[in-house]
């Protein structure tokens, strides 16, 4: 059984897609020595740990939002 589930996971962000790009973005800075942000993982890879920063709520994201391009007003 994988930690933390999908089902759990999903709960805190709404998509598969931002999901996957907000776990790969993090688990790159945790490859570059990224300070940790919980005091203990259950997984030893990068992306199970993030994963597990999702899960407790660590990790958040925003949509950007779009600016108005001028030269096609």
């Amino acid at each position: 059984m994988l930690y933390p589930s999908i089902d759990s996971l999903m709960t805190k962000i709404d998509s598969k897609y931002s999901l996957v790009s907000v776990a790969a973005k993090r688990a790159r800075k945790l490859q570059v020595n990224a300070k940790p942000q919980l005091e203990k993982y259950v997984s030893h890879k990068n992306v199970g740990k993030a994963l597990e920063e999702i899960h407790a709520d660590q990790l958040h994201y925003r949509l950007a939002t779009k600016q108005k391009d001028e030269a096609y007003e």
